[in-house]
Order: C-alpha cells, then sequence, then structure tokens
C-alpha cells in the first residue's frame, strides 16, 4: 500500500489517494507543481479557463495561481496522483549552477497540459519505491529527485525555462479587474494583497478607493450577488452555490443570504 499523503504535508514529493467520491476544494498554488494524473479525473478552474486531466495526464502548474478543484475517483477504485514541488530555493540554486534563467516575462496559462513523454513516465515510475517505504523521503533523496524532474522537463519542453527560472513576484496589477475576476475564491486577504503587487496596507488602502468599501464587506455582498444569480437564473442549488462563490460552509452562507435578500436560499 502506498503511503498516503494530503496537501499539507512538507514533502515536495506528494502523493494524493481519495476514496470512494469527489472531493470539491481549492487553493493558491505558492510553487511550479509537475503532476502525474494515476487514477481517475482532476477539474481545475484557475476562474478564467476550465481544465480536465484523465488517467495517465501530465500536467504542470504555474506558481502564484488560485484554483479551483474537483478530484473524481473511477468507477472502481481510488483518486491517485503524484505530485512534485518545484520549489524556489531549488530553482535559484539549479539556476546558478547550471546558467538557467528567464529570457522574459512568461505569459500563458496557468495549467499547462504536458505532451505524452517516456521521460515522465519513468521519473513518475521511480518516485514510487520511495513511497512504499512508509515515511517521509529522505532530504537528500528528495533533492536529487526535484532535480531530476526539473532537468527532464527542461529535456523535453526547453521553453518552460522562461516559466522555472522567473523569481520576481507579481506586479502591481489592476485591482479592480482582478478582484471581481477572483472574489469567488476564499483565500486570505493578504493572498490578493501578494497577487496583486501590494502590501496588506496598500491593497487595503487602494480598495477602499476603487470600491468605497472595505474588502471584507464587498467580497461578502459581491458573493452574495453572484450566489443570488446562480440560485435564480441557472437553477443552481445552495448546496452547490456556496462553494463556488466563495463561502467556507452552508450554514454561514445561508444566514448572510437571508440577512441581504430577506429569504432563505432554498427558496429561491
Amino acid at each position: 500500500m502506498l503511503r498516503q499523503i494530503d496537501d499539507t504535508d512538507l514533502s515536495k514529493i506528494v502523493y494524493s489517494c481519495y476514496f470512494t467520491r469527489s472531493r470539491v476544494g481549492e487553493q493558491f498554488v505558492p510553487e511550479h507543481v509537475f503532476s502525474y494524473q494515476i487514477a481517475g479525473s482532476l477539474a481545475i478552474n484557475d476562474g478564467h479557463k476550465n481544465y480536465i486531466f484523465n488517467e495517465g495526464d501530465f500536467r504542470f502548474s504555474r506558481k502564484n495561481q488560485l484554483v479551483k478543484f474537483v478530484k473524481q475517483p473511477p468507477a472502481v477504485g481510488e483518486f491517485k496522483a503524484l505530485s512534485i514541488y518545484l520549489d524556489q530555493e531549488t530553482l535559484r540554486n539549479f539556476s546558478l549552477e547550471y546558467g538557467y534563467k528567464a529570457d522574459s516575462q512568461p505569459h500563458g496559462d496557468a495549467i499547462l497540459e504536458l505532451k505524452p513523454n517516456v521521460l515522465y513516465k519513468s521519473y513518475m515510475d521511480s518516485l514510487l519505491p520511495y513511497l512504499q517505504l512508509n515515511q517521509p523521503v529522505n532530504h537528500n533523496l528528495q533533492s536529487l529527485k526535484l532535480r531530476e524532474a526539473i532537468l527532464i522537463l527542461l529535456q523535453a519542453n526547453p521553453g518552460l525555462a522562461t516559466v522555472l527560472f522567473d523569481f520576481s513576484e507579481p506586479g502591481k496589477l489592476d485591482l479592480e479587474s482582478f478582484m471581481n475576476k477572483n472574489f469567488h475564491f476564499n483565500v486570505e486577504l493578504k493572498r490578493f494583497a501578494y497577487l496583486t503587487g501590494r502590501s496588506l496596507a496598500t491593497f487595503k488602502r487602494d480598495f477602499e478607493k476603487i470600491f468605497h468599501s472595505s474588502p471584507s464587506r464587498w467580497l461578502q455582498q459581491r458573493r452574495l450577488q453572484e450566489a443570488h444569480y446562480l440560485l435564480k437564473e441557472k437553477g443552481k442549488t445552495p448546496s452547490d452555490v456556496y462553494l463556488e462563490v466563495g463561502f467556507e460552509d452552508l450554514s454561514h452562507f445561508s444566514f448572510a443570504f437571508k440577512k441581504t435578500f430577506g429569504i432563505s436560499p432554498s427558496l429561491i
């Protein structure tokens, strides 16, 4: 039986396994991630585009992204995926040793579907014995495997150097446009601030100038407006909607909705 590691594990090599039912969630992706879909399917939405990955697919997720996901097990068996987190320290050291650098600012999708390559499969298969040890992967072994992953990605996709070795912080973005596209992600204000290229204090100050409201108050109202639209115009149910628009739990959503609109969301 392989070691089951959830996404909070400190290891940079993460094996995910979920049983019998789909798992819905969202997360901030702070580092680049090289992943292999072993079994089941993964649906990802980055607020702009939907991605679907099935058994046997490889993907590369770029750092500093907000995503929602649905992990769906196959008809028989478990959802299984293997992910390699390429942290900035490892990439900086690799860049210095091998002389790689980003030639330009990276552009493109948040999630890249990697074309099948025998090197990818061979590499992922080589990790399974380490996971069968049922203990954390040795730090030195892990460092070697991370470097191997980088070399394999560059061998198969030389253009990824521009993405992997871009160490710049997020630039200052148009705050109004960013928030209207990403309000449904349930992350801390400091995360929104970072992704828009601001300190938390500057983010709050700029936000109130633009929206004439505090971020917390605006986010709740914007999410409730979207929920009302989805319930009334799209025929969705409260249990479908509350996570989609960024609420943590159904009871809080129902209370806030009724307080704002004077009616329970189940009656819309």
